[in-house]
């Protein structure tokens, strides 16, 4: 293991969590008084479909390369769908709750959803450490898990600073956020 490789998948890292970091931000704008606990599990679901997604993607490369192909065309669509789904809730929730001043939750089948929505489109990183041993590509992939896991904490920390302020219009903003994170992840597997 060279310093090259760490080094490569630490920006690999980088560059996949910033989807992931951008939803940490708004979920803890949506939900500002986020427990400790739950703040950790959000980072670590999201680090752990960062890392579960490559890992797919080498495993398609190394055995059905055709099918993954094939695949691969639809990976923006699943995003966007997913996103806009659980970015047109939060929209819906927020504008509701204006009026009802109802508290927008994280709850685990929404935080699947989204680190899912948000990962997906790591799958094709498989093609680029197909060349990885079965060793190697295990340690970048929790290179990777672990970049993740340290910027969705910060995302979170952060949002729940700005959520604090925007209590009102954070499940708002959030939605919106959401909805431009999947028409950007669309947008650029479609160029």
């Amino acid at each position: 293991m060279t310093a090259v490789f760490v080094l490569n998948s630490l920006l690999l890292g980088v560059g996949l969590a910033m989807d992931a970091f951008s939803v940490s931000l708004a979920n803890a704008m949506g939900e500002p008084n986020m427990r400790r606990f739950k703040a950790l599990a959000t980072a670590g679901a999201f680090g752990f479909f960062q890392a579960l997604m490559p890992m797919l993607g080498w495993v398609c490369v190394k055995t059905v390369v055709s099918y993954f192909t094939k695949l691969q065309r639809a990976v923006p669509w699943i995003a966007l769908l997913l996103l806009l789904y659980i970015g047109g809730n939060m929209l819906y929730d927020g504008i509701k709750g204006e009026e009802e001043k109802k508290a927008v939750r994280l709850t685990p089948k929404l935080l699947l959803l989204q680190a899912i929505a948000t990962s997906i489109d790591a799958l094709s990183v498989g093609f680029t450490i197909a060349d990885y041993t079965l060793p190697l590509a295990l340690i970048c992939a929790c290179i990777i898990a672990a970049v993740t896991f340290a910027i969705c904490l910060a995302g979170l920390s952060i949002g729940k600073r700005v959520g604090m302020r925007l209590a009102d219009k954070a499940g708002i903003l959030g939605g919106v956020i959401l909805i431009g994170i999947g028409l950007e992840i669309f947008i650029s597997g479609n160029v």
